[in-house]
């Protein structure tokens, strides 16, 4: 049987930022009554998270959970993981009125590393990211130029974006040109 593989095998790129294609990661959606007690402990058991308010990213390294909308969370476990943690969510969830999938190989996940993370980042997506609109622990769901995308910030200067498998290449020649040596135009 095949290993699985990442998008882009771990492609890097290092200008004005670093852009790392993170590799695999273990991708569950999850969606129903995000008020509901069963959900919550579902979550919690998966990721020692509690339920995410709007627009938060309650995430540590491969592990947490995004609000992504009013009643969907994505939520993230170590890639070797997902399917025991997507089993137990499925049997905790068993006579509730949700959904688990899991979406690992659907999408791609970014690093966006440096102190210009903002400025690259900024140049992609139409959304406020000044220091006082957009801070670690927070999620937006946006377009990457042309296309779906969402991201968080892990830190001060790194952000992680996940778009689609399937546009993974473009989003990391998008920013492989914003953050292009000399490219800094130093509005954050």
């Amino acid at each position: 049987m095949s290993e699985p593989i990442s998008a882009l095998n771990h492609a890097s790129y290092e200008g004005i930022v670093k852009v790392e294609e993170c590799g695999l990661q273990g991708m569950i959606t999850l969606r129903g009554d995000l008020s509901d007690k069963v959900l919550a402990k579902a979550v919690k058991d998966a990721t020692s998270q509690k339920v995410p308010g709007q627009r938060e990213a309650l995430v540590n390294g491969d592990t947490g959970v995004c609000w992504m909308s009013t009643d969907e969370l994505l939520v993230l476990v170590p890639y070797a993981e997902v399917e025991a943690k997507l089993a137990a969510m499925a049997n905790a969830l068993s006579g509730t009125h949700a959904l688990a999938v899991n979406v690992s190989d659907a999408r791609a996940v970014f690093r966006i590393s440096g102190a210009s993370a903002r400025e690259a980042v900024g140049k992609l997506a139409p959304v406020e990211l000044s220091t006082e609109a957009f801070q670690p622990g927070q999620i937006r769901r946006s377009r990457l130029a042309q296309v779906a995308g969402a991201f968080w910030m892990d830190d001060a200067e790194t952000f992680r974006v996940v778009c689609f498998r399937s546009a993974a290449d473009y989003v990391f020649k998008l920013l492989k040109v914003a953050a292009q040596p000399g490219s800094e135009v130093g509005f954050y």
